[in-house]
């Protein structure tokens, strides 16, 4: 593996990071959002450390050889120990059950960090490896206690971290048993990782060379692995933040055209404030809901049953259904009643809808919106081609004209 191959994931891990960074900020009292950030930065960190550029500067910056291989296992190992951290927040169950468990892994890993620390002290390993440094030293005394212990360590924690996982997933639906799943797939790929290192240690003490197991493919595990976890756990944690704000921004578009159509009425007075440009969908969705009330309790005076009836019959003669034709009536009444006040004409003696028919426009503005963009029918309401009788009257002669005006003389 190349030194890509190690920084790619560490990235993609920060990057996690940071998407769960304001949660932390947030809620940083909640062991869950802590676990779970910690879960993260931890599989970053190992992987930048585990990467040979990392390992040659560490190794070059504190002067001892191979300095880089117990910080490595370290942190692997604090992170096997924050995943199955997470699992028991993340389940939940009784505090005091929590507690305890949550206890006993940490001082089990905590111990397993400080006895790597010591077997390197205790070993001789002066040769720098960046790539085969587990089976380089694989029958070196100490050292060989040392990688056997974080790789049981890691096994440990991969297996019993999938087993969780496993059950709780048949357990559990939507977004979180799809995180569930994911993580399965992503400690299994852990527990391949230490399997084949395992082996590959196995087959020194027994005379053989299998270190392509250990160089080559487990490595290129670990680096799927990496993904499958923060994604796992990301999942059930960002999906439904994900999907409400894709809802919002997707209705926010829909009443695009109803606020503007509304906004015609008024257009040196908006319908809304402004808000900030990094305002999120649901900010934004807010803000034109609340400006579409307002522009419909603008033109409501002006709004026409005779308009709606016009443009409903029109719309079922077509052949919509009745729920169509009911949004494009209400739509046409939309549209004649903003082009009424844009005209400046009296509220005259218009028949006005009933309640119910106002509260129809108000509920389902979406409908409304659609019928607004796509009906010629709603169109033809716009033009004053489907005119109300008060627009009719406005468009009659008026009892002062002169008669001359349409070629007549005056009788006087």
């Amino acid at each position: 593996m190349n030194s890509s191959d190690y920084y790619t994931p560490a990235v993609a891990t920060l990057v996690g990071l940071a998407v769960k960074l304001p949660g932390l900020v947030k809620d940083w009292r909640d062991p869950l959002v802590r676990s779970v950030c910690l879960v993260i930065a931890l599989g970053g960190a190992g992987f930048f450390f585990a990467a040979p550029p990392t390992i040659d500067a560490v190794n070059e910056a504190t002067g001892t050889a191979n300095f880089s291989s117990p910080l490595v296992y370290g942190i692997i190992s604090a992170f096997s120990a924050a995943c199955l951290l997470l699992i028991v927040h993340w389940r939940g169950g009784p505090p005091a059950y929590v507690r305890r468990v949550s206890r006993r892994w940490q001082a089990g890993y905590a111990l397993v960090v400080v006895m790597l620390v010591v077997l390197f002290v205790l070993g001789d390993a002066p040769v720098d490896r960046h790539t085969d440094f587990d089976t380089y030293y694989a029958t070196t005394p100490f050292i060989r206690e040392m990688i056997v212990l974080y790789l049981v360590a890691h096994m440990t924690a991969a297996l019993v971290t999938t087993v969780l996982c496993w059950r709780w997933a048949l357990q559990v639906s939507g977004w979180l048993r799809a995180g569930l799943w994911i993580l399965v797939v992503g400690w299994l790929l852990n527990l391949a990782f230490s399997g084949l290192k395992m082996a590959a240690v196995a087959a020194c003490w027994a005379g053989q060379d299998w270190g392509a197991l250990s160089t080559t493919l487990a490595p290129a595990l670990s680096a799927m692995s990496a993904p499958c976890a923060t994604v796992g756990f990301l999942l059930p944690l960002v999906g439904p933040w994900v999907v409400h704000n894709w809802r919002a921004a997707t209705t926010c578009r829909k009443l695009g055209p109803l606020w503007r159509e509304l906004g015609g009425a008024s257009p040196r007075t908006p319908l809304a404030g402004p808000i900030p440009w990094y305002s999120s969908p649901r900010v934004r969705l807010t803000q034109r809901e609340a400006g579409v009330q307002d522009g419909l309790s603008l033109v409501a005076p002006w709004f026409d049953t005779e308009v709606r009836t016009r443009a409903r019959s029109a719309a079922l003669a077509e052949g919509h259904t009745g729920d169509e034709a009911d949004r494009i009536g209400h739509a046409a009444m939309v549209a004649a009643a903003v082009r009424a006040v844009r005209r400046g004409l009296p509220v005259g003696s218009r028949l006005l809808p009933d309640h119910s028919e106002i509260s129809a426009v108000r509920t389902a503005p979406v409908g409304v919106s659609a019928a607004l963009r796509a009906s010629p029918i709603v169109a033809a309401a716009r033009a004053g081609l489907a005119t109300s009788p008060a627009e009719d009257d406005e468009a009659r002669v008026s009892p002062a004209a002169s008669p001359a005006e349409d070629g007549e003389k005056s009788p006087t």
